[in-house]
């Protein structure tokens, strides 16, 4: 601290170092933020006078001079889904510890506002964090360049434009559909996600895979990404003959089992359902929900890495179209067992 002309303790600036010191404030600047150029006689003396002073570099000081808000924007499609929280814990905490906050920005599942809040996002940070983008691909493929640095989660960024890391949900529903044709179940139904998306499309295609190798029936219905799409689903789900579930999500498959214990249905002795994603909710769901489980916060983390390597132009020898996927795991509990052995055994209660 300094003491004014009128012996008020006042902070001391970046000026009141320069001036003690007698060099320029520029220079006292590249000493404080590191700079390698600088003599080393000059940088003692400047951190010593800063030291003597009580100075430190204000973060928005050292922003500024860097180019840098040491800040990264995470756009998710709904903060309230626990997938997509997992997904921000791994970001956040990954970042923290080498010295980033996180903004985050909620689009709410309104696929024409996500271009222009990433946007915004982006013009107040160093980076973006794109989650389960909804755009088509000739519309993200066009935004992109404009967000980047950026990674893309939950989906593969068109044309290996930009890093994308993402679970391997074609492996995952894959696992599923075997569990289920193992415990015998040769009726299958999907209550399927956003039309298009890609976690969706790869979901489809997993099912296909197993239905076509082991010769099973599969019924696909609309389905959504929130317990009251599983919910509202529940009526057409029982003017079927499927005897197994397969929800586009855990929250999904919650909604199904609330609705379905509504209408005197028990699960799993007259169908069982199955959930994706693995959050923790799912173990609490009555009955316990079987499921793949995602690595959501390792996921996060190693999104992280690609983009903090990206800000430092430090990603010689990274193939930015050689997406990173990770591989779901099968987590059994007690909503699939084997189907009913007749149809009265379905409709019994």
């Amino acid at each position: 601290m300094t003491v004014d002309r009128a012996g008020r303790a006042s902070r001391a600036t970046i000026t009141t170092v320069a001036r003690h010191v007698g060099v320029s404030v520029a220079t006292v600047s590249r000493v404080m933020n590191g700079h390698p150029t600088v003599a080393p006689e000059l940088i003692e003396r400047v951190r010593a006078a800063a030291a003597e002073l009580g100075y430190t570099a204000s973060p928005t000081a050292r922003s500024l001079v860097l180019g840098r808000t040491h800040t990264v924007a995470v756009v998710v499609p709904d903060l309230g889904n626990p997938f997509f929280q997992g997904i921000l814990r791994g970001v956040a905490r990954a970042a923290d510890v080498e010295g980033y906050h996180v903004l985050v920005a909620d689009t709410a599942e309104d696929v024409a506002a996500e271009p222009d809040k990433a946007l915004r996002a982006r013009g107040r940070c160093d980076a973006v964090v794109l989650v389960s983008p909804r755009l088509a691909d000739d519309r993200l493929r066009d935004l992109l360049p404009d967000l980047g640095p950026a990674v893309v989660v939950n989906r593969r960024a068109p044309d290996g434009i930009v890093p994308s890391l993402h679970p391997d949900y074609r492996a995952g529903m894959a696992v599923l559909a075997d569990h289920l044709a193992d415990l015998g179940h040769r009726r299958l139904l999907y209550l399927a996600g956003p039309a298009g998306t890609f976690s969706d499309r790869e979901r489809r295609a997993g099912l296909a895979d197993v239905a076509r190798a082991r010769g099973l029936d599969l019924t696909v219905l609309p389905g959504g990404v929130t317990q009251d799409d599983g919910a509202r689903a529940a009526t057409a789900v029982l003017a079927t003959d499927a005897t197994a579930v397969l929800a586009f999500n855990d929250l999904v498959a919650m909604g199904l089992l609330a609705r379905l214990r509504e209408h005197g249905v028990v699960v799993p002795r007259e169908v069982s359902v199955v959930g994706f994603d693995g959050i923790d909710l799912g173990a609490a769901a009555a009955p316990p929900l079987t499921t793949v489980r995602v690595p959501a916060e390792e996921i996060g983390a190693a999104a992280w890495r690609r983009l903090a390597r990206l800000i430092d132009g430090d990603d010689a020898g990274d193939d930015p179209a050689a997406a990173q996927s990770f591989r779901p795991e099968l987590v059994v509990r007690s909503s699939s067992a084997p189907p009913p052995t007749s149809p009265t055994d379905k409709e019994a209660s």
